[in-house]
């Protein structure tokens, strides 16, 4: 069979692509682009530029200070209690912990389902369950981490080197002992530095669970951005982008500490 011509080849795949991207495009309603108004957005964005910092720190519970230490909070709590529930899911759907195929494919299920929806749907669920407020948030994040870290925890003892567990079953070792002796040292680095690189992802999740009620600086961000208090909404977003780097900085260190 003739070989299809490398330029050949990369003509179809632009053309599939721009396809795809007019494919995609085609059901947006383009029409309301007639209402952008340069001289808003303009007005808007020197506003957004221009942050309320008296609004930073009052001393009060409510200030942007106080509201990000509880986004950090809820983000901090859900992600340890997705971890450490995320473990016994992994037990259930790693392949080469059993023989039986059934098994590892009804866990690999559950956490497909878990990891579908996304945290503002749980939070909604929770806020009927328990109420409004940052519990609802701290749940609602620790259950979808559970199918997110456990797909990615499942994924790493499945794809581990063998070697050390095959050494323990050698010298009588049973399933419980290769699990302590041969598969946790060498994957708990691995799974503290993907705890950590979520937990980096549930304090963005936390900033916008308040959008619904489940605790954190989101109600006071939709409220600002309601009454078009564009200064409030500047430090607002500020003070997230300020902590995600932070974050991002810290947790960086640690997964490097981890090597």
């Amino acid at each position: 069979m003739k070989r299809i011509p490398d330029r050949i080849r990369h003509l179809i795949l632009l053309a599939l692509t721009l396809l795809l991207l007019w494919w995609c495009a085609y059901d947006i309603d383009w029409t309301t682009f007639r209402y952008f108004s340069f001289g808003s957005f303009r007005a808007t964005l020197a506003r957004l530029l221009s942050p309320e910092w008296e609004a930073f720190y009052t001393g009060g519970p409510e200030d942007i200070f106080s509201l990000m230490l509880l986004t950090i909070a809820i983000g901090f709590f859900g992600t340890s209690v997705g971890t450490v529930l995320a473990i016994p899911f992994v037990l259930l759907s790693a392949n080469n912990l059993w023989k039986n195929p059934v098994v590892p494919r009804l866990g690999k299920f559950i956490l497909n389902v878990l990891r579908a929806f996304p945290e503002l749907v749980y939070a909604i669920i929770f806020i009927k369950v328990v109420g409004p407020g940052p519990f609802a948030g701290v749940l609602a994040i620790g259950v979808h981490q559970i199918g997110m870290l456990g797909k990615l925890f499942t994924e790493e003892m499945e794809r581990m080197d063998e070697t050390a567990v095959e050494a323990c079953k050698a010298v009588g070792a049973n399933g419980v002992q290769t699990m302590f002796y041969a598969r946790i040292p060498q994957l708990m680095p691995i799974y503290t530095s993907l705890a950590l690189n979520h937990f980096e992802i549930a304090v963005r999740s936390a900033s916008t669970l308040g959008l619904v009620g489940a605790g954190g600086i989101g109600a006071t961000l939709i409220f600002a951005i309601q009454a078009a208090r564009w200064n409030r909404v500047g430090i607002i977003l500020l003070a997230v982008v300020v902590t995600v780097f932070l974050l991002d900085l810290l947790t960086g260190w640690i997964r490097k500490k981890l090597r």
